[in-house]
């Protein structure tokens, strides 16, 4: 093994980095070479590349984003093309694994969520040898009982709840904070549980609008003339649907959400009578420097991809299980999205707190 390319897709999250000095730095040490792919796949099609080199990742554990740069735009299966005058979908993957030849490159190390891993298992298909590596806030792949980004993630909402907590006790107000978590709600959930919320609502629960009134007011006639609630940007009302913003074609996925904070603080102020106040903590939660754990786990992913590369075990990705990082296939990690049961001990842990979790 003598060249490797790397690649960050979708949203940008905390570690991404500390993923990319690991898998420079490893490299260096077996006499590799690490050719970084610019904007995710679209450098892919585009041949954008860059050698890195041991200064590039010199200070950039701490850092947040990407060297590299992403999008999670731009499909080789499908790219956006001008052909006779008009923008089609076209198929460049051919190309790509052409261009990675012609390189020298000789595995690929995807840094990605779903949508990015599912690419990358459609290239190990066609023969090129892939490795993924698990990247989302979200906290949403399966295979894998982490995802780097998502415990720090998790810190900023919690530090979020920390300083609503004092203005509404201080106002007698009830504080909505909307957090991300299109179809999973870990976020919420750990965070709320973290930050001491009264109630948390997540996209695997649909809520009672009721039921989540009553619970404010019960605290209310005890004497808690506030309330926390913390709100997964994909829950939903029993019976309804998920509040879409707008539609962006051209996305992997094409739908935007956002406004379910806003719409469920009108909602709980008609019922209750209580002042509300709503924070959305969006892109804050994707920023900023990881946390130590995110940064061990980052570093540990990195290097676990370059020996995965070393030993050819191609088509695969690497993922945490209890402590230890293994190796799964590919197509474990994308089948499916991995939400919260209703036997997650973090889940049965806030019920047993008396949290409310909308049904």
């Amino acid at each position: 093994m003598h060249k490797l390319a790397v690649l960050t897709g979708g949203g940008d999250c905390p570690g991404l980095n500390a993923v990319i000095r690991a898998i420079v730095k490893s490299g260096y040490q077996e006499g590799i070479e690490v050719i970084g792919i610019r904007d995710g796949f679209r450098g892919a099609v585009e041949e954008e590349y860059r050698l890195l080199n041991l200064s590039d990742v010199s200070g950039i554990l701490p850092r947040g984003g990407t060297l590299l740069g992403t999008t999670n735009r731009d499909n080789p299966f499908a790219y956006s093309t001008l052909v006779d005058g008009q923008i089609q979908p076209v198929d460049r993957s051919d190309d790509v694994i052409s261009q990675l030849q012609g390189i020298g490159v000789e595995a690929l190390l995807a840094i990605g969520g779903d949508g990015s891993l599912s690419i990358a298992l459609e290239f190990a298909k066609k023969g090129l040898p892939v490795i993924g590596i698990p990247k989302t806030i979200d906290n949403d792949l399966m295979a894998t009982d982490v995802t780097f980004g998502f415990q720090t993630a998790v810190s900023t909402a919690q530090d979020a709840l920390d300083r609503l907590h004092t203005t509404a006790e201080s106002h007698h107000r009830v504080m909505i904070l909307e957090v991300m978590g299109r179809y999973a709600g870990w976020i919420a959930l750990y965070a709320g549980v973290a930050g001491g919320a009264d109630v948390i609502l997540i996209p695997e629960i649909p809520y009672e609008l009721s039921r989540v009134a009553a619970a404010v007011k019960k605290r209310a006639d005890l004497g808690k003339k506030f309330s926390i609630i913390v709100v997964a940007e994909g829950a939903a009302p029993l019976g309804g649907e998920m509040v879409v913003e707008r539609k962006m074609p051209g996305r992997i996925d094409p739908i935007k959400l956002g406004g379910i904070g806003a719409k469920l603080g009108e909602d709980l102020e008609t019922l209750t009578g209580m002042e509300t106040r709503v924070t959305v903590l969006g892109h804050l939660q994707r920023g900023g420097s990881p946390n130590a754990a995110d940064r061990v786990l980052a570093t540990r992913y990195g290097v676990a991809a370059v020996e995965a590369a070393l030993d050819g075990d191609f088509g695969t990705m690497v993922a945490l299980q209890g402590q230890k990082i293994v190796r799964v296939p590919l197509a474990e990690a994308v089948n499916k999205l991995k939400k919260v049961s209703p036997d997650e001990p973090v889940l049965n842990a806030a019920r047993k707190l008396g949290i409310m979790m909308g049904d």
